[in-house]
């Protein structure tokens, strides 16, 4: 997620330093974890990406009120973990497309209304990237773990740039109705941040004998629109969170709100990757 950045007030209120520790210990295990498993691949990698999905499809389904949650929330989870062990064991998109309309069509049929089935199938929508996209870049001949940390470099280098450039520079504000602190400087900070990363990772990799499958003008045109919609999707997630009229997703990860809060712009990077591994790839 990209911080709240702004210039008001003009001196903000300190962190506790009890709060400020939390958040700093939280991001540096979430890292280290997302590093780790990363670098192994495999199952554990899957794993991984498989219980931040079903955490989503939790965290959404508590804020949207569906119910019977439990239920609704065990079929879900039910069709992520399918999604995953398809995979990994090979089976083919067909088969993975058949399983999970099923389970959705299973888990909106036992929805209370057609509001909340709508809710329920767009939660499940919302996880799957997380869940498929990470595993399938990893696995993938051409990107690997290479293109991995271009993701990671991507949204992270724009949630830290957004964040400090906004502070320091402040200025008009994005989108005051969703989020009133978030400025037109630390959306250009962070676009920019987000680009010269990706180019950072890409120079590095070519340096020790991996490459991306693009140039490097189109490594940096698709850092740009993978930091604009990290940006996005952290105003959608700000938008949904207004809606159900709650300040965080959950409280599961101290200093830092829930899963959802920590990943909505990781979420669009892995629609936008998708998107262009379709493009690039169809056969994916």
């Amino acid at each position: 997620m990209v911080a709240d950045e702004g210039s008001s007030p003009p001196h903000p209120k300190p962190v506790p330093s009890k709060e400020l520790s939390a958040r700093v210990l939280s991001a540096l295990v979430m890292v280290a974890a997302a590093l780790l498993t990363a670098y192994l691949g495999g199952w554990p990698f899957a794993l991984f990406w498989l219980a931040a999905g079903i955490a989503i499809v939790v965290e959404w389904t508590d804020m949207t009120g569906i119910e019977p949650r439990r239920l609704v929330q065990v079929i879900l989870g039910v069709g992520l973990t399918a999604l995953t062990l398809l995979f990994l064991l090979d089976a083919g998109l067909w088969l993975s497309l058949a399983v999970s309309i099923a389970l959705l069509a299973a888990a909106a049929f036992v929805a209370s209304s057609p509001h909340k089935r709508a809710w329920t199938v767009s939660s499940f929508i919302y996880a799957a990237p997380v869940v498929l996209v990470p595993p399938l870049v990893r696995a993938h001949p051409d990107l690997g773990i290479l293109g991995l940390l271009w993701m990671f470099a991507v949204v992270w280098a724009t949630d830290i740039a957004a964040y400090f450039t906004g502070r320091t520079f402040g200025g008009p504000k994005l989108c005051p109705p969703i989020s009133p602190k978030k400025t037109w400087s630390g959306f250009i900070g962070g676009v920019v941040a987000a680009t010269l990363c990706g180019l950072l990772v890409a120079w590095i990799g070519q340096r020790y004998g991996a490459t991306l499958p693009l140039t490097f003008a189109g490594i940096a045109a698709l850092s740009i629109v993978s930091s604009i919609a990290s940006q996005v999707g952290d105003l959608g997630e700000s938008a949904l969170k207004r809606y159900c009229q709650v300040k965080d997703s959950s409280h599961l990860i101290p200093g830092h709100g829930g899963v959802m809060d920590r990943l909505d712009g990781f979420w669009a990077v892995c629609v936008i990757v998708a998107l262009a591994l379709l493009t690039l790839d169809p056969t994916v």
